[in-house]
């Protein structure tokens, strides 16, 4: 058995990041979950920069759960530096955002997002998301094996 997918969950909004952390808990996913704030945080995990220097400590993420808004570098822009990196590009990237914008889902496609999921503003409905989220890229899915 191979071992579980290491999520990077990028959000600033920490309420937003406890209720996926707790339903996915709540669903009985336990694969590790790296929560970081911005999107200059997520380069330097990615990339094992600064405090994510350590490859031990700093798995390499099987799955990215990327909000748009982000502080220090945009959503947008974390995830078409993800896909431009040959070394990065095969890691499914699932935007988790509020904005349900035609332009924001073009644009994120365009970059090559894997999933766009807007967060319903209703508390139960985000919890259905989140299950059913979680059972499709945590435990359906088929990803590639880690290739370092």
């Amino acid at each position: 058995m191979s071992e579980p997918i290491v999520v990077l969950l990028v959000e600033d909004d920490e309420a937003h990041a406890e209720i996926v952390r707790r339903n996915l808990l709540a669903n009985r996913l336990t694969n590790p979950l790296i929560h970081v704030s911005d999107g200059e945080a997520a380069l330097d995990y990615l990339y094992r920069r600064n405090r994510f220097s350590n490859p031990t400590t700093s798995p390499r993420p099987g799955l990215v759960v990327l909000d748009l808004r982000l502080p220090k570098v945009d959503g947008l822009e974390v995830l078409r530096i993800i896909k431009a990196d040959p070394k990065l590009l095969a890691i499914p990237v699932v935007i988790l955002t509020t904005s349900n914008s035609e332009e924001d889902k073009q644009k994120a496609y365009a970059a090559h997002a894997n999933s766009y999921l807007v967060k319903p503003v209703d508390f139960p409905q985000f919890k259905k998301l989140m299950e059913s989220f979680g059972y499709y890229w945590l435990a359906s899915n088929a990803p590639p094996h880690e290739q370092e």
